[in-house]
């Protein structure tokens, strides 16, 4: 078998397989509507199939139906010759996961957008799949805040979340360089804030620029299409907007959040290049009541449902410079009305009060590691980013947390050590290292492991620039990393790397079909190089914390 994710278990009765053609029919049972669409949208599309509707007995047709004996995630296909196709879903998300095995199973071909041998006869080979996820949250997070990711590479990536059964879309959609989502309150966050007048071009120590404007922003409707289209394939689109720290692009735009008693906030402009800005948001009612103007849109842009991850807003919370704290008065008085201790328990009231304001409207607050400094209100969950210890210790402390931590999982990262790899950044993390990440810390007990939700990959877009940047550097690792997330997997060293390499030979025809520029195995292409671009590459491996 050449499943990617690998599933739980599989047999191949024996059989000449299930035919498919202009005859076969569709039954779908209630609750599998979505899948339904989608196969006949894309499966039907790529393979010239209509899909009619018709009777569930069909003796060649497909079959979707939920059993609510399985688990909510899981499935059970059956191919069987003379009996046809029939996916089994716990939930409507199990039947669509199905049906992503059933697309593998029909070969490349089937990753097209419309046939390319319409005369070909088409079989599905017998098979028994069992399946069910590992963990729930199986996240990528895209940075379109750094370089903008215009909405129809938004929409693709969903569709290749899909393929891989990832179900989380983590938009960051706010930091120094850029902000990306229409507030209709606050029209300059898009008029000023959406817009950088030039780029740095590779590393921050670049002395290399794009010297060209660079920006772009989702409209509110557009941002309701990209979460009606995930819904569609059972992945929950959590937004991010940083606060305290990356922010200089609001306030760029509204010179009022800063600290205006320390610097000239009418002076700044969106950041042009990368790292860390100093320029963080004022501790003051004007800034809370901003932001929860920002938050209200945000709530109904993205709305709760009772599925999935759809009720957290990521605030950010990471790396927030307290230098302008320091000088302001303006800080200086908030901390000693509120008794807090100093500029780190500035920090944490931040981040309380965004908690609280999420909480009383029935929302859940997420926020990178740092949030943990401080305290944390009990719906809290975090993101742990800084290596496995402020996973371990969210855990220990009864919070949710979704392991992303950099060394492993920052999709960014270099893939190999060679010259050619383009704008080498941090840590060499190879196909088989990403094969080999576990994202439990190690030393939680039984019960603070539940509290481990799941994983995510993340793709900073500093030195990418454009969509064939980022399939580079998440493919095919990305791959990797759904396995991880699904599978239920040896402890790293005895996992299979050669089983998974091989599996990955027929994996690469489908992300050919699909137009995705991974990084081939052999290196890349020459139009995948950025010789000259400087990156920076750290050396030895990850410090395993």
């Amino acid at each position: 078998m050449e499943l990617i994710p690998a599933p739980r278990a599989v047999e191949e009765p024996a059989g000449g397989g299930v035919p498919l053609g202009a005859a076969t029919t569709l039954w779908a049972g209630p609750g599998t509507e979505r899948t339904e669409r989608w196969l006949r949208a894309t499966l039907g599309a790529a393979l010239g199939l209509p899909l009619r509707p018709g009777p569930r007995d069909a003796p060649d047709g497909v079959r979707l139906l939920v059993d609510d004996a399985l688990e909510p995630e899981a499935y059970r296909l059956d191919a069987v010759t003379g009996r046809g196709v029939e996916i089994r879903g716990g939930g409507p998300a199990g039947v669509f996961w199905g049906a992503q095995t059933l697309r593998q199973l029909l070969g490349p071909d089937a990753f097209r957008r419309a046939p390319v041998r319409p005369d070909a006869a088409l079989r599905v080979p017998c098979r028994t799949v069992e399946d069910a996820p590992r963990f729930r949250w199986r996240g990528l997070l895209l940075d379109v805040a750094r370089h903008f990711m215009p909405k129809d590479g938004v929409l693709r990536y969903l569709d290749l979340m899909a393929a891989h059964k990832l179900n989380v879309l983590h938009l960051h959609l706010t930091d120094d360089q850029g902000w990306r989502i229409e507030i209709k309150r606050y029209p300059k966050l898009t008029e000023k804030a959406s817009w950088r007048p030039r780029t740095k071009f590779g590393h921050r120590a670049s002395p290399l620029w794009e010297e060209k404007p660079h920006g772009g922003y989702y409209t509110q409707d557009d941002i309701r299409e990209i979460v009606a289209y995930a819904a569609e394939r059972h992945i929950a689109v959590v937004p991010e907007i940083d606060v305290p720290g990356h922010s200089q692009a609001a306030i760029a735009a509204y010179p009022e959040l800063g600290n205006t008693d320390v610097v000239d906030t009418t002076a700044l402009a969106v950041w042009d290049t990368w790292g860390v800005s100093a320029n963080v948001l004022a501790p003051t009612d004007t800034t809370l009541r901003f932001y929860e103007g920002v938050l209200e849109e945000v709530l109904e842009l993205f709305p709760a449902d009772a599925a999935g991850f759809s009720e957290f807003v990521h605030i950010g919370g990471d790396e927030c410079p307290k230098e302008q704290w320091a000088e302001s008065v303006t800080a200086k008085t908030r901390i000693a009305d509120l008794g807090l201790d100093g500029e780190a328990g500035l920090q944490s009231w931040f981040i309380g009060h965004f908690d609280a304001w999420l909480a009383a409207r029935g929302r859940r607050l997420i926020g990178w590691d740092e949030i943990l400094e401080g305290g944390l209100a009990p719906g809290a969950a975090v993101s742990s980013w800084r290596g496995y210890a402020g996973g371990a210790a969210a855990a220990r402390a009864g919070h949710d947390v979704v392991m992303c931590p950099e060394q492993y999982v920052y999709l960014d990262h270099r893939q190999a050590p060679g010259a050619d790899e383009p704008v080498p950044l941090g840590f060499v993390r190879t196909l088989e290292d990403v094969y080999r990440f576990e994202p439990v810390p190690a030393g939680l007990t039984g019960q603070e492991a539940r509290h481990v939700l799941g994983t995510q990959a993340n793709v900073w877009t500093e030195a990418l620039e454009d969509s064939a940047r980022v399939d580079y550097q998440a493919f095919p690792r990305l791959a990797a990393f759904a396995e991880v997330a699904w599978s239920r997997l040896p402890a790293p060293a005895d996992r299979d790397y050669a089983d998974f390499e091989r599996r990955m030979t027929a994996h690469y025809r489908r992300l050919d079909a699909l137009g995705v520029g991974y990084r081939p195995p052999a290196g890349p292409r020459p139009w995948q190089r950025r010789p000259g671009v400087l990156g920076r590459p750290i050396e030895g491996p990850p410090p395993n914390r």
